[in-house]
């Protein structure tokens, strides 16, 4: 397997850079926005490497639950599980995080100029990990290129008799400025959300709140430099056709990045990270910790056996237009 495989657009020359064998991670998408290219994404010169850090680079995909469980311990169909430090990845705080595809290899099934396509099936590719969840999961993902757009396709499948539960999210980190001569100070994101969900050390109370004064223009536009977020929003409002769109701008170049995706992700996590250049606009089919809340508020779903889910997720640059 490659460790980097790289797609070009047919019809741009936009490019983009996949790694198959670190979460099938696209960590470059550089775009050709009226014959200018644009870094869209942030991630270490060294990444893929196996000293970094899985989910910080990139857009790191994460399933079968996106963000935290809580104590990295669950109850589901009456039987307890334990997802153990060491065995799967854990935050500074002892909760379990990012689920068990992003930082194991994904296999290339498929691969031309301009997509590719690999899958996950954790009984096949990270065995040591079935034990810990309900059931087995097989995913499969397609990256494509067009134009100043990289899409993003998933279909996730159970191929087991038994109810599968799971959410999905993905953690892109979004350069900011996009461009060199651009400042942070000149960025700002639009995000449509109106609710805020109240967190403990990261975790949900269950409770949620209306966006607090200094958040309430995020559906509009709120500079980066002012906002410092590690939060998780709901009421995500979608267009007329049912998507939802975020846009990170960068006024000084006139350039902006929209992330689209479709209405099975009811909730958005927001990330400035310390001491960089970056934002994660994160959309997620559940909140942090769901398995532990209510299905009904936090998105929590089930896929029936032999049934499966399609999501998609698009990436395009385009000018800002006065």
């Amino acid at each position: 397997m490659p460790d980097v495989i790289t797609l070009h657009a047919s019809d741009s020359r936009s490019t983009a850079k996949i790694a198959p064998g670190f979460g099938f991670n696209a960590f470059s998408f550089q775009a050709d926005c009226n014959g200018r290219l644009v870094d869209v994404l942030d991630a270490d010169p060294a990444f893929p490497a196996p000293e970094l850090r899985p989910s910080g680079h990139g857009i790191p995909l994460l399933f079968p639950y996106p963000n935290r469980i809580r104590g990295g311990r669950y109850l589901w169909d009456g039987q307890e599980y334990h997802l153990p430090e060491g065995q799967v990845l854990y935050d500074r705080t002892g909760n379990a995080i990012h689920g068990f595809c992003v930082d194991r290899p994904w296999r290339v099934i498929s691969v031309g100029t301009d997509f590719v396509t690999a899958e996950f099936q954790l009984s096949r590719d990270s065995p040591e990990r079935r034990h810990l969840w309900p059931a087995d999961f097989r995913l499969t993902a397609t990256y494509r290129l067009r134009g100043a757009t990289l899409g993003f396709g998933l279909t996730i499948d159970n191929p087991e008799g038994v109810p599968l539960p799971w959410g999905f999210g993905t953690h892109a980190y979004f350069r900011v400025p996009l461009d060199a001569a651009s400042r942070v100070g000149g960025c700002l994101i639009q995000v449509p959300v109106s609710t805020q969900w109240q967190l403990d050390a990261c975790l949900p109370s269950g409770e949620t709140r209306r966006l607090p004064a200094e958040l309430a223009e995020l559906p509009v536009g709120e500079y980066l430099d002012v906002l410092k977020l590690d939060d998780v929003f709901t009421g995500v409002a979608g267009d007329s056709d049912g998507w939802t769109r975020t846009i990170v701008m960068d006024e000084q170049a006139g350039v902006q990045v929209e992330q689209r995706f479709g209405p099975e992700f009811e909730h958005i996590v927001l990330f400035t990270p310390p001491n960089r250049s970056a934002v994660c606009i994160e959309p997620y089919t559940c909140v942090t910790d769901a398995v532990h809340l209510p299905a009904e508020i936090s998105g929590w779903r089930v896929l029936p056996p032999g049934e499966c889910c399609r999501l998609a997720i698009d990436l395009t640059v385009s000018p800002v237009i006065a």
